[in-house]
C-alpha cells in the first residue's frame, strides 16, 4: 500500500484489547472521535470483521454528511481498518487504526489514505468545506487520538 495521506500516533496507557474494543465499538465512536459523530452497523453482521458494513454520521460546524464504510481488516488487539464511500458508490478514503503493545500499554497509529477521484474531491470540498483534506485530517486525528487516550485511560473529560 502507498504511504498514507495523513498519519498520527500516540501512546495509550491501556491494554491493546481495551483500545481495540473502543475503535471497533462504532456505536460509541462519537465519544472520542472529532469528526465522526455517530455510527451504526448495517446488515446482518454487527461486529468488526472483514466485509461488515456501517454508516458513519459526520459533522464539521453546521455541515453534516454520512458515509458507508466496509471493514477491510479486523485483527483483535492489533488492527481495525475500513474503506469509506459516499452514497455507497464514490471512493473517499481508507482509515486504519494500528495497535502495537508496549510495556506500559500500547502505541496507537491512526492513518488514512485519500482515495477520492476528481469528482469526489470537488463534492467533498462543497459538502465539508475542507480544502486541504490531508492537513485537516492530521489535525483532527491528533484530537481524535487524544480523545481515545482519555477514554481508554479512564481520565475525566476535558472541558
Amino acid at each position: 500500500m502507498s504511504p498514507p495521506s495523513a498519519s498520527v500516533s500516540i501512546h495509550v496507557s491501556a491494554p491493546p484489547a481495551v483500545v481495540y474494543a473502543l475503535v471497533t465499538g462504532i456505536g460509541d465512536m462519537g465519544e472520542w472521535n472529532v469528526e465522526c459523530r455517530s455510527a451504526r452497523w448495517l446488515g446482518p453482521v454487527r461486529e468488526a470483521r472483514p466485509g461488515a458494513r456501517f454508516r458513519g454520521g459526520n459533522s464539521l460546524g453546521w455541515r453534516r454528511w454520512s458515509t458507508l464504510c466496509t471493514v477491510t481488516a479486523a485483527e483483535p488487539g492489533r488492527v481495525f481498518a475500513y474503506h469509506v464511500r459516499a452514497a455507497g458508490l464514490l471512493d473517499v478514503a481508507v482509515w486504519r487504526f494500528g495497535i502495537t503493545p508496549t510495556e506500559t500499554g500500547c502505541h496507537v497509529e491512526q492513518s488514512t489514505w485519500d482515495t477520492r477521484g476528481p469528482l469526489m474531491m470537488i463534492i467533498g470540498r462543497l459538502v465539508t468545506g475542507v480544502r486541504d483534506r490531508a492537513a485537516h485530517n492530521e489535525a483532527n486525528m491528533r484530537r481524535t487520538l487524544e480523545g481515545l487516550k482519555r477514554v481508554a485511560e479512564g481520565s475525566p473529560a476535558r472541558s
